[in-house]
């Protein structure tokens, strides 16, 4: 089994871990029904329209 030579530094470990730890702001899509931003594949919350279908009743 590989045994690392010398340890790692508290920073080197914590730099290389926060690289993954960012927050990914989701994509915004644009509602082709009332042109809103939505998010993808998701049911759009203004109009209810999906696929240019109406799936809720949104008054």
């Amino acid at each position: 089994m590989a045994v690392p030579k010398q340890r790692k530094g508290r920073s080197a470990t914590r730099t290389r871990r926060s690289a993954n730890d960012k927050i990914k702001v989701p994509g915004k899509s644009t509602c082709s029904q009332c042109g809103e931003p939505k998010l993808p594949h998701h049911v759009c919350p203004n109009c209810g329209y999906y696929n240019k279908r109406e799936v809720l009743d949104v008054e």
